[in-house]
């Protein structure tokens, strides 16, 4: 058996005893109920953040599809869930009322509700089934803007308290996609939030930060995607904030969004307008009105035979950080769309992001499940104590400290952001036998052909030596041994998954 599937079995079994021993209250039922339902739906993601920071822009990216925002004045209002469904729909859920459908069209361009049926003031969620590949193993909720203020509460995009909001987002997702422009002091608050309860505290395992628009740094100069990759990097070994982010990601998600849609027209305009001289083209790439023709400087004709239009429609796809950028890289050697549009991605931060989500969020798909079900049954114990409460709490903890899984995920956010240090050949070994490449036996031990049974016998009890010789290295640091640890604990895990298949076999 997995220890996945140990966790798995543990989680069921406490929540069977929570709901007898709440057998007489309906609203603990009815919750703990709802949360044991979750463990066969796909992975709850919540895109979240600050106003302005991209949130319905990266949900496009991620979803492969124009599916965000769905309607023109929606921002700010419902919670909105993009799940995989057989036919495009929307579903409101309304606080006054039944569920019911809204029409819905399906354009070139994503979404559209029919403006004659807006979803209704108390709206409190909507719920999108798009036909997409992407939504099959998880569902992305696109969430109001939160903000914490200094010395209040929560406030969402309009300034209203939103203490419930954000603590509704924390408590329904089971990871979340952290958005902001620059780390400050109510990220920090944000984050604390995400924190508080014990199964919380104990496995902050759950959080992944986007520093969204990097190409907006430092004025969106050329450099501005490496300044954003160096100043994530500085926040992941932060000792205050890294701690509390599994990874910090920099990422431009107009130019990952452009790059997946980037059309025949537009790059043949791109073509032509980095075909001009630089000396001859910088000018009119100084600012927007400049590259449209507005600003007044702007007199003399645009030296390529690109209109207005044209120019307005790549700045308002790429941004003018990705005009400038793209028609260096054309200059350079991107000569087809293809290349072009792979070139973006890479520079973007998105493919960092993708390989991230599925290492820390996708593959961990049932340990993450299993913390929001304990967290969901903390809460209800603390929230309606009743005699047996203490017995389901001491069960909790153990299987909180007992879980592995959510050990390996801190290892891999520490040797990501360099808090342990080893050598490099130590750390990359490390990662991919906690789970980095993949949680399977031959992703752990890095084998890339069929094994047979007696190879993967002799391999992984060789990694368990191996570790087991590291650990007891009298040389360590308290934070390497702590690692060590953690390593010879996937190694054994490792090798009794490998006798439990002979065995079947």
């Amino acid at each position: 058996m997995r220890p996945a599937d140990d966790l798995r079995d543990a989680v069921r079994s406490l929540m069977g005893e929570a709901l007898y021993l709440y057998q007489d209250s309906p609203r603990a039922s009815t919750w703990l109920r709802d949360h044991l339902d979750r463990f066969d739906e796909p992975l709850r993601v919540a895109v979240t953040g600050r106003a302005g920071a991209g949130k319905s822009t990266l949900i496009n990216v991620l979803v492969g599809a124009e599916a965000a925002p769905i309607g023109a004045g929606l921002a700010g209002r419902p919670l909105t869930r993009y799940q995989d469904g057989p036919t495009p729909r929307i579903t409101v859920y309304s606080t006054a009322g039944p569920a019911y459908e809204l029409p819905v069209a399906r354009l070139g361009d994503g979404l559209r509700l029919d403006p004659a049926a807006p979803p209704p003031p108390d709206a409190s969620e909507l719920v999108v089934e798009l036909p997409v590949r992407a939504l099959r193993h998880w569902q992305l909720v696109d969430t109001p803007a939160v903000q914490i203020g200094a010395g209040g509460p929560p406030a969402d995009g309009n300034g209203a308290p939103g203490a419930a909001l954000a603590r509704r987002v924390l408590r329904d997702a089971d990871a979340v996609l952290y958005l902001t422009r620059h780390v400050d002091d109510a990220d920090l608050r944000f984050l604390r939030m995400a924190r508080q309860g014990a199964v919380a505290a104990a496995t902050p395992v759950n959080v992944l930060t986007v520093l969204s628009r990097a190409d907006e740094i430092a004025g969106g100069g050329i450099g501005a995607l490496t300044e954003a990759k160096q100043l994530a990097r500085r926040h992941r070994r932060d000792p205050v904030f890294g701690p509390m982010s599994q990874h910090v990601v920099a990422l431009a998600p107009r130019l990952a969004r452009a790059a997946a849609t980037l059309t025949d027209p537009e790059f043949a305009a791109l073509i032509t307008i980095a075909g001009v001289p630089r000396t001859d083209l910088d000018a009119f790439l100084l600012s927007a009105d400049r590259f449209t023709g507005l600003h007044p400087a702007s007199n003399a004709a645009f030296p390529a035979p690109a209109d207005a239009a044209t120019r307005r429609v790549l700045l308002d796809r790429l941004g003018l950080f990705g005009v400038r950028l793209c028609t260096t890289l054309v200059r350079t050697g991107c000569r087809t769309r293809e290349q072009l549009s792979a070139e973006l991605v890479r520079r973007s931060g998105l493919a960092e992001l993708r390989e991230s989500v599925r290492e820390l969020f996708l593959d961990r798909r049932d340990a993450l499940k299993a913390r929001s079900a304990l967290i969901a049954l903390e809460f209800m114990v603390r929230a309606e104590p009743t005699s047996g409460a203490d017995h389901l709490l001491a069960e909790l903890e153990r299987t909180v400290a007992g879980t592995h899984d959510f050990q390996e995920l801190r290892l891999l956010a520490a040797l990501r952001a360099s808090r342990v240090r080893m050598p490099a050949l130590l750390v990359a070994e490390a990662r991919r036998l906690a789970g980095a490449a993949g949680t399977s036996i031959v992703a752990r031990l890095g084998l890339e052909h069929d094994p047979t049974e007696d190879e993967l016998w002799t391999l992984s009890n060789e990694a368990l030596r191996r570790w087991r010789l590291a650990a007891e290295d009298v040389a360590l640091t308290a934070e390497q041994h702590r690692a060590a640890t953690v390593v010879v604990r996937s190694c054994e895990g490792i090798v009794a998954r490998v006798g439990a298949a002979g065995v079947a076999a």
